[in-house]
């Protein structure tokens, strides 16, 4: 039976790779991710996994040897945060290249310089690009839930995927976690069916080929679309989640956007303050809302702009900045969705939170009456750096 335990977002995580039980986890310790694979050792250790756990010597080398044992035909999981994900960096679009469904836990940290571990979301934008398929977790709870479904995702999309939280405020905080039965997450996830097995002699393949101009184009185009047809198969797997567990998962959440005059696009821990502060606006009749993004990778642009439909005025957030970019990269995606359909509103970009820095109700309430002051017409900046010291 299910039981609620007071767990932190490692822990949770942790948790989560046990009852997957994998069959190759390779990891090298990194701030604020180093629990997640250091709690799965003991795991390996005490013989509740069957798992082969390899101990490497950077980064760069778990992942390749993660993908090297998922093209040997078995489920792989690894974990990693910031300058961690940096070194993998080289290895990351070669997994999905090859269609590799490995799953990973990756805690956000701010990438250096200067030296920074906590948490922002520069690790896995910096990487948003490399054909991983990208779930957001707000809390613990959906940390360890995200990392159940991401194996369901990546086999039946046959693409990698990353699972996150943000350091330090998700990762180490604890709160009450509903862990599900072992045999039941079990039965959820089914039974590993690799597309390819390089030691299966008898239906031999290549691997890592050279591809010049005749075909790579051909063998990239179709990653592309994998991703794009993945909506289709994470909104099944969270429904199929929800209908077994009571939780169901979509590409986002949308709070209180259906008579929204106003709303944030957010991802990650600070959704949870702005749902306050929306909660609080309505007691005052402002008619304020969010939408949560949990995929980034792929980026729904369609189902984006038909959930905001109706806001007035809108503001994305990034915990990320872009250097000598337009805006922020969470923003200049928002911003072109609503240019594609050629729907023209007030949208501001506010880049907040980086290196950790804590985000405060008072911040959350200047960006909506910075909304509500859009919507009467006035103009203000393009991108706004929401508490930095002047």
């Amino acid at each position: 039976m299910p039981e609620i335990l007071a767990k932190t977002g490692n822990e949770a995580m942790a948790e989560a790779m046990r009852q997957i039980n994998p069959d190759v986890v390779a990891a090298y310790p990194i701030t604020p991710a180093t629990e997640i694979v250091q709690i799965f050792s003991s795991f390996v250790a005490d013989g509740l996994v069957k798992t082969e756990y390899v101990a490497v010597e950077s980064e760069h080398s778990a992942i390749s040897a993660v993908l090297g044992a998922s093209v040997a035909g078995v489920r792989t999981m690894t974990g990693t945060s910031s300058q961690g994900l940096m070194l993998m960096a080289e290895i990351l679009p070669i997994a999905s290249a090859l269609r590799l469904p490995i799953v990973m836990a990756v805690v956000n940290r701010a990438i250096s310089g200067p030296i920074n571990i906590h948490g922002d979301h520069s690790d896995t934008f910096f990487v948003r690009d490399a054909g991983w398929i990208q779930l957001y977790s707000e809390n613990a709870q959906e940390a360890y839930d995200n990392m159940i479904q991401a194996v369901r995702i990546a086999e039946g999309v046959k693409l990698p995927v990353m699972v996150m939280t943000d350091g330090f405020i998700i990762s180490h905080g604890m709160e009450g976690v509903e862990i599900l039965d072992d045999k039941a997450i079990q039965d959820f996830i089914g039974e590993f069916k690799p597309a390819v097995n390089l030691l299966d002699i008898d239906h031999p393949v290549t691997v890592g080929a050279l591809d010049l101009q005749d075909y790579y184009f051909e063998h990239k185009r179709p990653v592309e679309e994998a991703m794009f047809q993945s909506r289709e198969t994470i909104l099944k797997v969270g429904k199929e989640f929800g209908a077994k567990f009571g939780r169901e998962y979509k590409l986002f959440e949308e709070y209180k956007l259906a008579d929204a005059d106003i709303a944030m696009v957010v991802i990650g821990s600070t959704a949870g303050t702005a749902r306050d502060i929306i909660d609080e606006l309505r007691e005052q009749g402002v008619k304020a809302g969010m939408l949560k993004l949990r995929t980034f990778r792929p980026f729904m642009a369609a189902d984006i702009t038909a959930a905001l439909k109706g806001v007035k005025a809108l503001a994305v957030m990034d915990r990320v900045h872009s250097y000598n970019g337009f805006a922020g990269p969470l923003y200049m995606e928002v911003a072109a969705a609503f240019e594609s359909i050629g729907r023209s509103l007030p949208i501001l970009n506010y880049v907040y939170g980086l290196g950790g820095r804590d985000v405060d109700f008072n911040q959350i309430r200047k960006v909506f009456a910075d909304l509500t002051a859009a919507v009467g017409g006035k103009k203000s900046e393009l991108v706004q750096y929401l508490g930095l010291r002047e």
